[in-house]
């Protein structure tokens, strides 16, 4: 579905939610990894959540691993509120998310 939306030119992929969320952030935020490889490359949301920042916080390891392999990828960027992508793995999941914290 998403490579079919893609393919129109009335979709526009780096445009931002009412929230400033990317289509990106939200595709790391709920672990799609496919979806993750198809967008790479888009814009950061509004409150500057990276879409690393979103896979981490949600104990992703696969899309987590795919966006650090990436030379573009900051994986000690902040959020406006200066947490960064290895606070957010650690903050959430009962214990942390072990597997995420290792690869950050």
């Amino acid at each position: 579905m998403v490579k079919i939306l893609l393919g129109r030119g009335d979709v526009y992929p780096d445009r931002s939610d009412n929230h400033g969320g990317t289509p990106l952030s939200g595709a790391a935020l709920n672990g799609h990894e496919g979806v993750v490889k198809m967008l790479l490359g888009r814009d950061d949301d509004n409150d500057g959540g990276t879409p690393l920042l979103w896979a981490a916080r949600n104990g992703y390891e696969g899309v987590v691993k795919m966006l650090l392999a990436r030379d573009d990828v900051g994986p000690d960027k902040p959020d406006k509120h200066g947490q960064t992508p290895l606070f957010w793995a650690i903050e959430n999941g009962v214990n942390g998310h072990k597997g995420v914290v290792v690869l950050l």
